[in-house]
């Protein structure tokens, strides 16, 4: 058995020195937001590692919308579904019909059309929120799910299709020149050779269309206004507007929030990392 060399373990050992802090340092929020859930109200601020009586309480709260902040809590958790997978369907429609056109079938201008979509990011999404506001208002769309969907797609389309167009060069050409001689046409070289072999950046890019409009806050809380219509974490932030907050509540809430998009992430992490890395050496 061959030993490490001094240089491997120099090596390991500054990584665990990194990591370990970098982990401690991610995880403490997490478990402080888990105390906060499994803590009666008046042990919440106690400052303890571990409350004296935990309690499931928090939950059953939650679940059963026993609180005025909570009553529309299925409501809400449902919207926010609903907005982040039509977001994320969307935007892998749109990316992926892009890529194609882009890096398979040449369309004239179309690099010139990506990089001024890219270039979009150079302004802060925050400095959009109004403009996009006032669009959303002019063609009648506020506080109506569809304004939220369309804003999150403009916003993750640009990246999405950087990513798949980078996937896509590294595919072969022959594959298209074969499938070609064959008698394929342009939708069934789409379909049956593009699509398949460009999978694991579809659920990649298409889980992070997902995870972008699971999240946002901004956006929903300027678009939608009806208690019935926002989304939960536009919800969350009404639980500060009491002078008494619940704040085991509300961490209560957000921990069963992030459990989604935590079990997606790994889930398809193997495709999170192969498929957003694509293309990103050339060979």
């Amino acid at each position: 058995m061959k030993l490490p060399t001094l240089r491997e373990v120099g090596t390991e050992a500054r990584l665990l020195l990194i990591g370990i802090p970098v982990f401690i340092w991610t995880m403490v929020p997490i478990y402080h937001m888990f105390l906060f859930a499994i803590s009666p109200k008046e042990d919440a601020f106690s400052g303890k590692l571990w409350p004296t009586h935990p309690t499931l309480h928090n939950f059953h709260i939650v679940f059963y919308q026993e609180h005025y902040f909570l009553r529309d809590f299925w409501i809400q958790f449902w919207n926010s579904l609903v907005i982040a997978v039509s977001a994320g369907a969307l935007t892998l429609i749109i990316a992926t019909a892009a890529a194609f056109s882009i890096s398979r079938l040449r369309v004239p201008g179309g690099r010139t059309v990506m990089n001024m979509a890219l270039f979009t990011y150079f302004i802060p999404a925050a400095f959009l929120a109004v403009p996009m506001y006032r669009t959303m208002g002019t063609y009648g769309l506020l506080n109506n799910h569809w304004s939220l969907i369309l804003a999150m797609v403009t916003i993750a389309s640009p990246y999405a299709i950087w990513v798949l167009k980078q996937a896509s060069d590294k595919l072969p050409v022959e594959l298209d020149e074969a499938a070609t001689m064959d008698g394929a046409t342009t939708l069934q070289l789409f379909r049956l050779v593009y699509v398949p072999l460009m999978m694991p950046s579809l659920v990649a890019v298409g889980t992070y269309a997902l995870l972008l409009a699971w999240n946002e806050y901004l956006y929903a809380f300027l678009l939608l206004s009806k208690d019935t219509d926002i989304t939960l974490p536009v919800a969350l932030g009404n639980f500060l507007a009491a002078d008494d907050s619940p704040w085991e509540l509300l961490m209560t809430t957000g921990f069963i929030y992030a459990l989604p998009p935590a079990a997606i992430y790994y889930a398809f992490k193997r495709y999170m990392v192969g498929g957003l890395t694509a293309g990103a050496v050339k060979s």
